[in-house]
């Protein structure tokens, strides 16, 4: 193979489900690994510190922090759909340029963060109502956080690129790595030298500084097309509008998904820190199911992306209707699980009985109405893969955060219970995938003529 010839692409070849269920594994494993970031701290600190501690790393900190950082993944995704229709189409001079737009966008994105998140921690975590005896620990926690954005900006855009590109296995195993990295530095810091919740965020920081030095050792020695080099990190004006122009609106869409869920924290922090801590322990095991569907997500983003690039309009929709079903049994599987044994996975998050008491009715509450999500996830993901980002930002913007914000702002007015305020997001999830059925079915998605890459 020459130096300037891609690697086979079979995400445009064989058997769709065979395909997806390939691409789907690695990413599936490495969302979980990735979770276990934060997991990781959120066990730790809640046996050795307490509830107090657990509050502070998990909850309203983990929201406030994907306030800025989801904004970056939505941009990434422009990046990942630009990547994958140009490998589709094997058009190698637009890759190289398309990846190396996509680590200049990610060293940029990476330095405003770290600077707003860093001054804007304490305003936030006031503004959301985090409680005083929770308050110092999470900035604390925060602060040392967005310390590190740059390399957790450039680590997620990088195992972008690798996924745009077809191959979910290589950021998996750099996860894995850096996971175990992360969970050891727990230990060590918070159980051993008796840090507080400073320690467990330094291990963070160090772990995906390990994963961006992978990143960028594996990229830089590829002999292909889409190999790094240093020198040619720089903005394609082209591609970067064509990132931009798909990646900005979904990274506009998770800015107001944050927000309404900023929203609900604040009111959540309303009922007290038992309260605050329970939905802390539950956010930490509801992430088994955006797991799943996430990956799901950016498996048929990948997939839509590049058959559309290589003009392969029928696989792509057939990629799609196969994922649904896949995304459907699931989602199932996990309900029955979470209903059977969802209270055993809350004790590894606390000991404390008010703490699991609200946490079971929170979990008992939320689980069944999963089904109704999917189609957010699986179709808005499809769409962008062929290039169309406004209209799913319009439709989740109004189904999942107006409606939400509507709802927290006249419900628990009405009825000021916990599960008041959790009903907007049932209620919400409804609305927005009817949206998108009707939207899928009906628009215009793929176009009727061959598909023209920038």
């Amino acid at each position: 193979m020459s130096t300037d010839t891609l690697e086979k692409n079979s995400i445009t070849e064989g058997t769709i489900w065979k395909q997806l269920l390939a691409f789907f594994f690695p990413i599936l494993l490495g969302t979980f690994f990735q979770q276990l970031y934060n997991t990781a701290d959120a066990i730790i600190v809640g046996q050795f510190l307490g509830k107090e501690a657990l509050a502070a790393v998990g909850g309203g900190t983990g929201t406030a922090i994907n306030l800025l950082i989801g904004f970056f993944t939505g941009l990434a995704s422009g990046a990942t759909v630009v990547i994958s229709q140009h490998f589709g189409a094997k058009n190698e001079k637009s890759v190289s340029e398309s990846i190396h737009t996509a680590m200049a966008l990610a060293i940029a994105a990476g330095i405003i963060i770290t600077v707003v998140g860093y001054v804007f921690t304490a305003p936030l975590l006031r503004l959301i109502g985090t409680p005083d005896d929770v308050l110092p620990l999470a900035i604390t926690y925060m602060h040392i956080y967005f310390l590190g954005g740059i390399p957790i900006v450039i680590y997620n855009m990088g195992a972008a690129i690798f996924r745009a590109m077809g191959d979910s296995r290589t950021p998996f195993y750099f996860l894995l790595i850096s996971c175990l990295t992360n969970i050891v530095l727990d230990i060590l810091f918070v159980g051993g030298f008796g840090m507080n919740v400073e320690g467990a965020a330094i291990a963070t920081v160090i772990s995906q500084i390990v994963s961006v030095v992978l990143i960028f050792v594996t990229l830089m020695k590829r002999k292909d097309a889409a190999k790094l080099s240093i020198r040619k990190i720089a903005f394609e004006r082209k591609m970067l509008r064509h990132m931009l122009m798909i990646g900005f609106p979904a990274g506009i869409q998770s800015i107001m998904y944050t927000i309404s869920n900023l929203i609900i924290q604040a009111s959540i922090n309303g009922f007290g820190t038992d309260t605050a801590a329970a939905w802390a322990a539950w956010s930490k095991l509801d992430q088994i199911f955006w797991m799943f569907i996430n990956a799901f997500g950016i498996a048929i983003t990948t997939f839509v992306g590049q058959n559309y690039g290589a003009g392969k309009i029928d696989r792509a929709r057939k990629g799609v209707r196969t994922v649904m079903i896949m995304g459907a049994v699931s989602t199932f599987a996990i309900e029955a699980g979470y209903l059977l044994i969802g209270n055993y996975g809350l004790m590894l998050f606390t000991t404390d009985a008010a703490v699991l008491e609200i946490g079971v009715s929170i979990l008992r509450f939320i689980v069944p109405w999963y089904i109704t999500y999917i189609a957010i996830e699986l179709l808005s993901g499809a769409i962008r893969g062929a290039g169309k980002s406004l209209v799913p930002t319009l439709i989740s913007v109004f189904g999942i955060c107006v409606l939400r914000i509507i709802w927290i702002i006249i419900v628990p007015s009405v009825s000021p219970t916990i599960l008041g305020v959790l009903t907007s997001y049932p209620f919400s999830w409804v609305v927005t995938s009817a949206l998108f059925i009707v939207y899928y079915l009906k628009g215009d998605i793929y176009g009727t003529r061959k598909p023209r890459l920038h």
